[in-house]
Order: structure tokens, then sequence, then C-alpha cells
């Protein structure tokens, strides 16, 4: 009878095995597809790419997901700014978005689709954002909730990607606030450019040097990527983008000048299993976003209002909010 069992269990862990290596192996491709892109796109696990895959498996999975940034930079005149009530919606997206009280500042939208799941915050008045920088910068910088209760933020998310250099925080490529380069740091590897907002209070997304864009009238920027959605187009994409499946923050702006804060859940936090660049696209397309782009993600990725932690940020080894160099917030 024990002989039995044994040779049940054994001819259980073979199928288990077998149908494993189909998955990982076989004709279909999306989970290698899935495995390699979510992998390569994290900042301390591209290796978890090569534990299953050749490098020629590698460079399939990247073929299959690709994306095009459109080579050009926002238009700033394009966006007409128009807080007015409205009574008639052209979707459900664009009732979420306006049907609003008269005097909100924000209004927060749940995000909740079948394997991701976030908030989208609208902001209407544009000239109340701004980029803020941690007074602890130089100390290794702050969690979002502690950092927006010191500034009375009413909205924040994060903003830059960063390194770490001893207990300094390095945001990547260039910052810069009130007009002025406040920081030149860590490259930017992740395609776009400067996201920031200009004079008049609109969201610029530019491939400028950060000295051209000042000269444009850039008020506060970071560089990051890639750009989403640039004067209505949208980047071109394949598959999922090449930038796998993560917890993500991106920001946007639609033509009437109300500002999108998105903030998605990932790596099980939710039942969410991140959000792909595709997705991500999908999202601000529908929520009418004339500009958008791709802010630093995974366990960096955070929402507050009011200070009080909205989201659920995770790592792959951790729970719980990242410190971070700067954030995009909303102030009274």
């Amino acid at each position: 009878m024990e002989i039995k069992k044994l040779t049940i269990i054994i001819g259980l862990f073979d199928i288990i095995i077998i149908i494993a290596l189909f998955v990982i192996y076989g004709p279909f491709h999306q989970f290698r597809n899935w495995f390699v892109t979510t992998s390569l796109a994290t900042g301390n696990h591209k290796y978890f790419a090569n534990i299953l895959y050749s490098d020629k498996n590698i460079l399939d999975a990247l073929k299959d997901n690709t994306l095009s940034e459109l080579n050009e930079n926002t238009i700033a005149s394009d966006i007409i700014f128009d807080n007015s009530l409205k009574d008639n919606y052209e979707s459900i997206y664009e009732e979420q978005i306006l049907n609003r009280d008269e005097n909100a500042l924000y209004k927060l939208i749940e995000i909740d689709e079948k394997n991701y799941s976030g908030y989208l915050v609208a902001i209407y008045d544009a000239s109340k954002i701004e980029l803020v920088t941690s007074k602890y910068v130089d100390l290794g910088g702050q969690i979002l909730s502690d950092f927006s209760k010191d500034e009375n933020a009413v909205v924040a998310i994060n903003a830059s990607g960063f390194s770490i250099n001893e207990k300094k925080i390095i945001p990547t490529g260039t910052v810069i606030e009130n007009g002025k380069i406040k920081s030149i740091g860590a490259v930017n590897k992740h395609g776009g450019g400067l996201i920031g907002f200009n004079k008049d209070n609109v969201l610029v997304l530019t491939t400028e040097s950060a000295e051209e864009a000042i000269k444009n009238g850039m008020e506060d920027a970071v560089t990051f990527g890639p750009f989403l959605i640039i004067n209505g187009q949208s980047t071109k994409v394949s598959g999922n983008g090449g930038w796998g499946y993560a917890n993500r923050t991106a920001i946007g702006q639609r033509k009437d000048g109300i500002v999108l804060f998105l903030v998605i859940d990932g790596r099980g936090a939710n039942n969410s299993d991140g959000i792909s660049i595709a997705d991500m696209i999908s999202i601000f397309e529908r929520y009418g976003a004339y500009n958008a782009a791709n802010l630093d993600g995974g366990g960096s990725s955070t929402l507050t209002i009011n200070g009080n932690l909205i989201n659920d940020p995770r790592g792959y080894n951790y729970t719980g909010q990242r410190y971070i160099p700067n954030a995009w917030m909303l102030i009274k």
C-alpha cells in the first residue's frame, strides 16, 4: 500500500514537472515574455531572466515586446484650460473625471481590472501642483506619508527614479525646481526625458536639455520615461511594451488642463499583478490624457492623500513604503 502511494506521488510530481517545463519552454511564449520583460524592468533583479532562459530566449522575448516612443515634444499651446462644470458626458470615464463638486481640488477614482488595481486622481487646478525635494535627500530621503505631511500636501505621488550612494539618495537624471537645475544625478535608462510643468501649468514632455527646457519656460521637472502619450498620440507598443508587469506610477494631463496622477499596485498587493506599459496607455487614453509619461515604479509607487497612505506599496522582498528623493504634490 505504501509503495502504491509513493508511486502515485512520484507520478503526480512528474506531471507537475512536465507541465511546468511546457509552460516555461513550450511553443507558447506568454510566460517567457512575462517573466523576461518583468525581470529586466526591475532595478535589482534583472538576473532572474537568466535563471530560466538563454540569451537567445531573452532576445526573442524582447523582440516580441517593444515600444517606439514618438519623436516629439509637447505643444504647450494645445492645452486650453477649462474648469467649467459639465452636464453631458461622452463616456463613463468622462463622467468620472468631470462630475465633481464645484470647489473640489481633486477626485479619487478606483481602478479595478482583471489583473491589476490602483487609483487615478484627477486634479482640477494644475497651478497647485509642485515638485518637492525631501529635505532629507542627503540622508536617504523620506517615505511619502511623512514627506507629504511635512509639506501639507493634499495629494502626493512619487516622482524621480534614483540610485543610492552610501546614505545619499541620488535622483535619476536632471531635476528642475522653480526654474533652476536642482540636481544632476544617475543616468536615465528609461527612455522619455524631462517630465514637468511650465510657467503656464502645462505638463511638458521633452527631450530638450535642461537648459533649453528652462529657457522655454519649464518650472519643475524630473527625468524619467518612457513617454506614453504626446500631443494626443500614443506610443506604439508591441506585446506588453518590453517593461513587463509591475507596480507603476505615471502622470498625465488632459487637453482641458486637468492633471491625472496614476498609481497601480503590483506584486500581489490587493490581488494586483501589476500593469504593463500598454495597459497604462489604455487607461490614460480612456480618461482623455493628451500628454502622459511613466514615472518611477516598483516598490516606489506610492499615493498619499492628506498624508495618509492610499495604495499598498511592495517590493520583491518587502512590503511598505520606500524612501524616495522627491514627489509631485498638490498643495493648497
